[in-house]
């Protein structure tokens, strides 16, 4: 049986900043890339005020300067950000108001890939971005 979104957010459960030891997303031998979890980008996302938003590159240069690592793996950051967002819209669908689930809207760009994968579809994305006013 598959595992839900809510049984992902949990592994990996602990942060790593690892050495590069061969070149890696156009960085070179030596770099510290840190390697988040789902609840360190659940976190990040859910710190963002109402009516503001963040780019992928923002949250993983900000998150890379939070943990001392020269910068964040692209790789997990967007799969750990579409964890978080499928498992707010689980808790949503299973009756949890907006206000109490992570505003994953905030973080993702309606033209970005993740944005047409994501089970809440555009049509919901778009609106919270409307209701916020992050698309102006």
């Amino acid at each position: 049986m598959a595992k839900s979104w809510s049984e992902k957010f949990t592994h990996p459960s602990e942060v790593v900043v690892k050495m590069l030891e061969k070149p890696y997303a156009g960085q070179e031998p030596g770099v510290r890339m840190l390697i988040p979890t789902p609840a360190v980008i659940a976190a990040y996302v859910e710190s963002i005020p109402e009516g503001e938003s963040r780019s992928m590159p923002q949250l993983r240069d900000d998150l890379a300067a939070a943990h001392k690592a020269d910068f964040t793996c692209p790789l997990t950051a967007g799969i750990f950000l579409r964890i978080a967002a499928e498992r707010a819209w689980e808790m949503h669908e299973a009756g949890k108001p907006l206000k109490a689930i992570t505003p994953f809207w905030r973080a993702v760009d309606l033209k970005s890939p993740l944005a047409k994968k994501l089970a809440c579809g555009l049509d919901f994305l778009t609106k919270q971005r409307k209701r916020e006013k992050l698309d102006r």
